[in-house]
């Protein structure tokens, strides 16, 4: 059964102009879902579509947006406050921006804990220091006391990937999750998301610009070019035989260098 349906969705703007149009995609339960671009194609959008998070002046269309059968295009605020964070996670680029710079990030997750398992203080924040540790983090104690300015890039990825998981949703959305960080970092998280959907069957909707880096993680990809869909397929076909202009032009400035990672990464999966 399909975990997010959505069908012909556009997103105007006020003058009228479509950043998304017309754009119908599907993920499965399980299912990592890769969708590339470059700036302005309309896939942060998309995603922005799926959470309910739209900003205002503009105007969200679709024939159906649905999650795990249920209506997402017409949900009230009750029925998002019980799906976002909970069965849905996010994570964005700069992790800092979405983290307080004055409350130590255990805390921060401790919160998530409380208000939407109802935990006790202390048990909360020893789920936090769990979930810390699960991601990876290295001294997990230590890390929850520390400020988010305080901690590397990479660290503060994890530690908003281990804030999204909290409530173990059933699709992560991950907006470009790496770019602002270097690539040894950015093979760290991209295994993270990968363990997370081995251990924890969670759904993956993972969006770049950089092709290459979505076929390490994704099965399927589906390429935007200003607000369309104009390519689809399984990463093998995307990146060996792709067959929209758009598309090759995006794998054009270092084919043999994203090629090669994606061989690796598909003999590992073997």
């Amino acid at each position: 059964m399909t975990l997010l349906q959505v069908d012909s969705l556009s997103i105007m703007a006020p003058n009228g102009a479509r950043l998304v149009d017309s754009a119908s995609f599907h993920v499965d339960p399980g299912e990592a879902l890769g969708i590339v671009g470059e700036s302005g194609s309309g896939k942060s959008l998309s995603c922005r579509a799926v959470l309910g998070i739209v900003p205002s002046p503009l105007a969200v269309e679709a024939v159906d947006i649905r999650f795990d059968g249920g209506d997402l295009l017409h949900a009230t605020p009750s029925t998002w406050r019980a799906i976002r964070g909970t069965r849905i996670g996010a994570v964005f680029q700069d992790p800092g921006a979405y983290l307080n710079p004055s409350i130590p990030v255990g805390r921060q997750l401790a919160e998530v804990h409380r208000v939407k398992r109802g935990l006790a203080r202390q048990d909360a924040r020893d789920a936090a220091v769990a979930g810390f540790g699960e991601l990876g983090l290295v001294d997990p104690e230590r890390v929850a006391r520390r400020l988010p300015r305080e901690l590397s890039g990479g660290m503060l990825q994890r530690v908003m990937i281990a804030i999204a998981i909290a409530e173990s949703p059933d699709l992560l959305i991950a907006d470009e999750p790496t770019t602002a960080l270097d690539v040894t970092v950015q093979a760290e998280v991209l295994d993270v998301l990968e363990d997370l959907r081995a251990t924890r069957g969670v759904a993956i909707l993972f969006v770049s610009h950089d092709l290459p880096v979505v076929a390490q993680v994704c099965e399927r990809i589906l390429v935007m070019q200003h607000g369309r869909i104009v390519e689809q397929g399984t990463a093998t076909q995307v990146l060996h035989d792709p067959e929209h202009p758009y598309t090759r032009g995006l794998l054009s400035d270092h084919a043999e260098y994203g090629l090669d990672r994606f061989l690796v990464a598909e003999a590992a999966h073997v």
